[in-house]
């Protein structure tokens, strides 16, 4: 590596919080004898074409900050065909700052914003950026390709207008893998699978995934990963049923005049919530609300109940247990929960086969990772550069570097 020298500034930079060290000697950065290599191609030259002396920023010292004063050689490379700088690993891809700083920057970046992170270190926020993509690039280079044996698919909204991208997750180790597609299509869901390579596809045992039609049809392909099983996600089930529970409620605030309609009204998010995590006042509500309507004490009983489906260790168990919750229907009146129904027998497979020992999988994890995806959208008033939205996505679970 040679010797790195502190040599002095011009007056610009010879003020308070610049250490500089004067009339000193600036030393070479490369060894006598030793091979310079091309910055740009990598091609190893045994000559080189001259050398300049660059300022680069290294961590600093308290309140001081601290440059180093190197001399960088560049080659004439015969592979570019053109005069570049050599190469230092020592040097971030930005080369005015050290790989050390540029790992400083982007820890920083975890926990805070690129403006903060900006004034903090008095660098300007788009080079603060970069440096921080280079921190992500490098954390997952030391992470590997992974290899993945249940797998997480969900979509995530990136912008207005349904502009969705697919985030797969290893719900083994949980964390995210893949960022990508153009869309929640089939052909977007392919590309994940094409990414990974046959032979790690064919080891993924388990998908969990919503009851989007295209993920399924993708995931089963000869050429992806038939031998997987499909896992339909507690959450989207579950929400749906929520949404039947609402339609009924809607439809009895329409169908009451006067008085009669306060016990409905303004009272959504307490039929929806499960009652162990309502409030006293919530509970009070709730309980003068199913005492005022019987169609609604029904559906919020049979919402509760339906809970149970994924307590049972065996598929026969739980197909009984749903059969009697369907005939529980009948004489309701309860539309919506008979179109529930039958959306839940035309997709069993996907939701019973959590009955396996070997299914038992945290659910919750997808859902809760998208919210993780909302709060660094807003955190950051949303996020035009893709590519760093899906190095932030997909380093946001690892541990520091």
């Amino acid at each position: 590596m040679g010797y790195v020298s502190l040599h002095m500034f011009p007056t610009g930079f010879n003020s308070p919080g610049n250490l500089w060290r004067s009339e000193s000697p600036c030393y070479s950065t490369t060894a006598a004898g030793k091979k310079t290599r091309c910055g740009a191609c990598g091609h190893l030259h045994s000559g080189w074409y001259d050398h300049r002396v660059r300022r680069v920023r290294d961590l600093s010292c308290g309140d001081t900050r601290i440059y180093l004063e190197l001399e960088i050689r560049r080659v004439d490379c015969r592979g570019c065909g053109a005069v570049k700088p050599e190469r230092l690993d020592w040097l971030a891809d930005c080369p005015f700052y050290t790989e050390r700083f540029a790992y400083f920057v982007g820890r920083r970046c975890r926990a805070s914003t690129i403006k903060d992170v900006a004034q903090e270190t008095h660098v300007n926020w788009k080079t603060v950026k970069e440096l921080e993509k280079q921190y992500m690039r490098e954390q997952l280079r030391r992470l590997g390709m992974p290899v993945p044996k249940v797998i997480g698919i969900d979509e995530v909204s990136i912008a207005k207008g349904h502009t969705y991208r697919i985030v797969v997750s290893d719900l083994v180790r949980r964390r995210p893998i893949w960022f990508g597609g153009k869309d929640r299509s089939e052909e977007s869901i392919d590309q994940f699978f094409e990414w990974l390579g046959p032979r790690k596809s064919r080891q993924i045992r388990l998908a969990v995934m919503d009851m989007w039609k295209p993920f399924r049809a993708s995931t089963l392909k000869a050429q992806n990963a038939p031998q997987a099983s499909i896992l339909f996600d507690k959450f989207h089930v579950i929400s749906h049923l929520g949404e039947a529970l609402d339609t009924v409620r809607k439809s009895e605030y329409a169908r009451l005049t006067g008085k009669n309609r306060r016990f409905i009204k303004g009272q959504k998010f307490t039929l929806l919530s499960r009652r162990e995590n309502l409030t006293c006042k919530g509970r009070q509500s709730l309980k003068l609300l199913l005492k005022a309507n019987k169609r609604l004490n029904t559906a919020y009983v049979l919402k509760e109940a339906f809970g149970q489906l994924w307590d049972y260790q065996a598929e026969g168990w739980a197909r009984r247990f749903f059969k009697n919750w369907r005939e529980a229907l009948k004489w309701q009146r309860l539309g919506p929960y008979e179109k529930f129904a039958d959306m839940i027998d035309r997709h069993w497979d996907g939701i019973a086969a959590y009955c396996k020992p070997e299914n038992k999988v945290g659910l919750g994890f997808v859902e809760g990772f998208n919210n993780k995806i909302r709060v660094l959208q807003r955190r950051a008033y949303g996020l035009r550069d893709e590519e760093y939205l899906r190095l932030k996505i997909l380093t946001c679970m690892l541990p520091p570097i």
